[in-house]
């Protein structure tokens, strides 16, 4: 079986470090994943209880130059995870 990493990277935005005070974090994550996979790799990776996992998917923009409209980047996935009360993860 071959091992993917579900989880890319860390979503660091202003409306990120917001959801932060309500123990949110955002992920970057793989195509294919689903929350239970992600529950489990969160849980791997930072040792902590995942409460809630919301996913987003995030279309692919287009772009239009003279009259010729062109996709700009390729779909991704986020993840938005709750965590239990009084844990958190350090990210920087």
């Amino acid at each position: 079986m071959k091992v993917v990493n579900l989880i890319k990277k860390p979503h660091i935005t202003e409306k990120g470090t917001f959801l932060k005070d309500q123990n949110k974090y955002v992920f970057d994550v793989s195509k294919n994943a689903n929350k239970s996979e992600i529950k489990k790799e969160i849980k791997n990776i930072y040792g902590v209880d995942v409460v809630k996992i919301n996913i987003i998917n995030i279309p692919a923009k287009s772009k239009n130059f003279r009259n010729i409209v062109s996709k700009k980047k390729t779909f991704y996935k986020k993840a938005i995870v709750t965590l239990k009360d009084g844990q958190k993860i350090d990210l920087i």
